[in-house]
């Protein structure tokens, strides 16, 4: 009698992944975002490959090495002996969001780069956080003396001034300026790991959306909704993308769904509009 062992979906996976805030493997959910491009990709394979990285740099440590002394060897070994850093060539690649190819090329974007360092930094014990900064996402660490802000795109660290300069053309675009300011502080707070893979996938939302590349918009909105059930306006995105791939009733019950709870939204007349002409299509 020969035993059968049914492998699970991506997004079944990826959905067993993120139930519980409580024990959320940021890494990886983050590496299993590359199941879509690459159906062969073995995550734990990347797990792994990160472990052998943590596994080299602890090697140059001394076990009692101080906060400042484990930061500095982490960065030097991430971003100056491994060269890790910035697709500045092709920002905008898909490949600079999954993490298998991140470690083979050393090449990505701030949010993945950052993930990756993450990984590291915990495994060395600094206290260090992830931070959805606007248009740019950062790392902060904890130390002794005081907090360090740091670029994941070159290992940079940042002063108040440079993050505060850096913040400038988005108040001025949103319209926190004068009376409606507020403290830098507050654009530095810790992101939740959920909000992390979050940002990843709309990430690669918006390269598909301005492709048009509905094949491959799907399956990250099918993710997004995993992971964020009432972001209703998720649930517009993918009927949008099913309706472009010509999925008429997937299409129809995202937007309906939406309907269902965007009561105030601004376009709720306008998909409605988009809702009845589907079905006349279909009739």
């Amino acid at each position: 009698m020969s035993l059968s062992f049914d492998t699970p979906t991506p997004l079944a996976y990826f959905s067993a992944l993120v139930q519980s805030d409580d024990h959320f493997p940021l890494l990886e959910a983050a590496a299993s975002l590359a199941q879509d491009e690459y159906p062969d990709v073995d995550v734990q394979q990347v797990l792994g490959d990160v472990d052998q990285l943590l596994a080299r740099l602890k090697r140059r440590l001394p076990a009692d090495a101080a906060p400042l002394a484990r930061l500095r060897a982490l960065n030097q070994f991430f971003f100056r002996d491994l060269s890790f850093g910035g697709n500045v060539n092709d920002y905008y690649d898909p490949d600079n969001s999954y993490l298998n190819a991140v470690l083979r090329t050393r090449r990505g974007i701030p949010i993945s780069l950052a993930v990756l360092w993450l990984e590291l930094a915990q495994g060395l014990n600094l206290s260090a956080r992830g931070v959805s900064f606007p248009g740019h996402f950062m790392l902060k660490v904890s130390l002794p003396k005081g907090q360090v802000v740091l670029d994941p795109f070159t290992g940079q660290s940042l002063s108040r001034e440079e993050l505060s300069e850096r913040l400038e053309p988005y108040k001025r675009n949103n319209g926190l300026v004068g009376e409606f300011d507020v403290p830098l502080g507050l654009y530095l707070q810790p992101a939740q790991p959920r909000e992390i893979i979050a940002r990843m996938l709309r990430n690669l939302k918006e390269i598909h959306q301005a492709q048009e590349d509905w094949a491959r918009l799907i399956p990250v909105q099918d993710r997004l909704i995993v992971l964020l059930p009432q972001a209703w306006g998720e649930y517009r995105d993918r009927g949008l993308a099913h309706a472009g791939q010509g999925h008429t009733q997937l299409a129809v019950a995202d937007l309906e769904t939406y309907l269902a709870h965007a009561e105030d939204a601004l376009d709720v007349d306008l998909i409605a509009e988009r809702v009845a002409a589907l079905r006349r299509a279909e009739s």
